[in-house]
């Protein structure tokens, strides 16, 4: 297979993005301030991705595979056993969690699941609480929270030398925030029952991310901090793994017209998003705002449709096998 190039960030720690920068203006009359460009807070992060998932097919495409495909993936967990014990790694607020549940209780009638969840976000762990109080269907499973990183997990369970193993494991659209993603990949695929399973959901090689990320990543501030991963890098570590895995390719769409449009606040949060920067409109260097919106109307990005621009959102499915 083809080497991908490398796709993490590089982190410039002595550079103070928080600092106040005082320019004079044309007459020299008076110093103004200038905000400055700093990345999103756990808080901020929330809002910026609501207003992404508002404007893009991405639960609809997850929904699509895990009503397409889950139910012959799932059934053959557990080898009979009276319990399922599944492991979310990154769960967010939980609507893909519980319907991969109620496709196991329908696969596994009868049967235990033992779901553990491991969200760091509080926002995001309180949201998929409500959201389980409001289910009536959930008899016969029970909730473990772990509100801490994926990489606090790991070192939790490498302290106490008592991996717990899990039939299925899955790490939804959350490896782009760890440090370590061949490791992570590792341990976690490490935590494994026999015949376990791990689902990897990741933006694809083919996506418009893609080609933001490699293409145009001089268009992006520094003060995104995430890791530019999509199914291409997941699958070269795989392969260096040499595991036996299944990759789905799901089309996925975001509508990013209200990008463009001056002053809109909608299109402002979801170029927070995409730039993972507080107030990006309001803080970035005009010049770079002009880069970053003219790379996302490039056609290996983006398409028009009846008005609208259309951002590749696509997705990959990747199971991986014990």
């Amino acid at each position: 297979m083809e080497s991908v190039p490398e796709m993490k960030r590089t982190r410039f720690h002595r550079m103070n993005f928080e600092a106040e920068i005082l320019t004079a203006p044309c007459n020299n009359s008076e110093l103004y301030m200038i905000p400055t460009m700093r990345s999103l807070t756990a808080e901020e992060y929330v809002q910026a991705f609501k207003s992404f998932l508002d404007h893009s097919t991405e639960h609809q495409c997850m929904e699509q595979f895990i009503n397409k495909e889950m139910p012959k993936i799932l059934a053959s967990l557990g080898n009979g056993k009276s319990t399922i014990n599944v492991l979310g790694v990154g769960s967010g607020t939980g609507e893909q969690d519980l319907k991969m549940i109620k496709i196991m209780q329908a696969q596994h009638p009868g049967v235990l699941i033992n779901n553990e969840v491991i969200e760091p976000n509080p926002q995001h762990a309180a949201s998929y609480k409500a959201l389980i109080n409001k289910s009536t269907d959930l008899q016969n499973v029970s909730f473990i929270w772990h509100q801490i990183t994926s990489t606090e997990y790991e070192q939790q369970v490498k302290e106490k030398n008592a991996p717990k193993k899990f039939d299925f494991i899955h790490m939804i659209q959350m490896l782009y925030r760890v440090d370590d993603i061949t490791n992570t990949i590792k341990f976690f695929h490490s935590c494994l029952d026999q015949n376990g399973k791990l689902l990897i959901i990741i933006l694809s090689g083919s996506s418009g991310w893609a080609s933001i990320w490699k293409k145009y990543r001089h268009c992006l501030p520094l003060t995104d901090s995430g890791h530019y991963i999509t199914s291409d890098d997941i699958k070269d570590i795989l392969d260096g793994m040499e595991v036996e895995y299944q990759v789905y390719d799901f089309p996925s769409g975001w509508d990013i017209t209200k990008c463009f449009i001056e002053g809109d606040m909608t299109g402002g949060h979801m170029m927070d998003f995409l730039t993972g920067t507080k107030n990006f409109m309001g803080t970035a260097p005009l010049d770079l705002k002009k880069r970053l919106q003219e790379a996302l109307c490039q056609p290996e990005c983006s398409h028009k449709k009846d008005g609208s621009i259309i951002f590749s959102n696509d997705l990959s499915m990747i199971v991986v096998k014990s």
